[in-house]
């Protein structure tokens, strides 16, 4: 099979277009034919070297997929519970090896489609709906009133946040760097949507609240906004790190005055319990349609390099997806 290899730690020009043998599973996992890839940030830092985790070089990036089920061990029951079958539409959290043809992954993190979704919107539902629900309420515990300030919400795991507390009855603060993103997250039904990069919109969110400040903050850019972060918080407040571009400095004052909360967000930290209740409220959702995932810009899978770009370019909102 054809696969996006990384040949050594490096810039996007590291991707290389390999045949490399085909995955063949083990006992309780499946093999998918890979459709789509979901292009997240984190694969940027596995491609430098910088992720937890990431294999010594060559190896292949991504951590989610959708596709078709083509083979099945023994054991091969989906995150459900309920068994596989040959022809199934999945999507899948792969932990690795997602920029290729076919992926061999646990049978317990895949997961069936509603019948008729595209591919390519499948692949932007693992790990962001995974991520906003497991730091929204297992880290965050979110409750519905409360008030949420959620950073990039036009990227893909802010615009699944932003869904689903609309979802939950939450007050939605929004930001976003650009006026296609800030429509982007009003359309999606933010209450108030602030541009990040305007002097004073920390002003402007805690005048939003009347002055109480969020409840929750959902930070993509820790290095950048935590300090801001702390002054926003209401009493008893949380701040929750799904992203770090760099190193933090903070003054904890402000925390310690509304005896707030740090807390790291890594989507690996689910248990298999919350993984099964989370894909099962997600499926709800996109049942009833107050879920919908939106993918930005596709591409082939042989353009992983030009996809690595792109989601740092100003204005890239929503899923970026490679098509197998």
């Amino acid at each position: 099979m054809r696969a996006m290899v990384v040949k050594r730690y490096g810039p996007p020009e590291v991707f290389e277009s390999r045949e490399v043998p085909d995955p063949q599973p083990k006992p309780g996992e499946v093999v998918i034919r890979v459709k789509a890839v979901g292009v997240n940030f984190a694969d940027l830092l596995q491609r430098m070297g910088i992720y937890p985790g990431t294999p010594k070089p060559p190896f292949v990036p991504g951590f989610e997929v959708s596709g078709v089920v083509e083979k099945i061990a023994e054991g091969g029951k989906a995150g459900d519970g309920e068994p596989l079958h040959i022809g199934d539409a999945v999507a899948a959290l792969t932990m690795f090896n997602a920029y290729a043809e076919w992926v061999a992954v646990p049978a317990g993190r895949v997961y069936r489609l509603p019948a008729g979704m595209p591919f390519d919107d499948a692949a932007a539902i693992p790990v962001n709906y995974l991520t906003a629900y497991h730091s929204m309420f297992a880290m965050g515990n979110l409750q519905s009133g409360d008030r949420i300030l959620i950073h990039g919400a036009a990227g893909g795991v802010g615009i699944a946040a932003v869904q689903i507390a609309r979802a939950m009855g939450m007050t939605v603060i929004g930001t976003a760097g650009t006026d296609k993103g800030l429509e982007l997250v009003r359309r999606e039904g933010v209450h108030h949507a602030f541009n990040h990069k305007n002097a004073g919109y920390t002003d402007a969110i805690l005048k939003a609240t009347n002055g109480r400040g969020v409840d929750v903050v959902l930070e993509m850019l820790a290095n950048v906004n935590l300090a801001a972060d702390l002054k926003l918080l209401a009493r008893f407040g949380r701040v929750i790190i799904i992203g770090s571009r760099g190193d933090i400095s903070i003054t904890p004052r402000d925390l310690m005055a509304r005896r707030g909360t740090i807390r790291g967000f890594t989507l690996w930290a689910a248990t298999e319990t919350e993984t099964v209740e989370i894909h099962a409220a997600i499926a709800a959702g996109l049942e009833n349609d107050t879920l919908r995932p939106i993918v930005g810009k596709e591409l082939p899978l042989k353009d992983a390099a030009v996809a690595h770009q792109e989601i740092l370019s100003p204005g890239a909102f929503g899923k970026i997806a490679l098509v197998a």
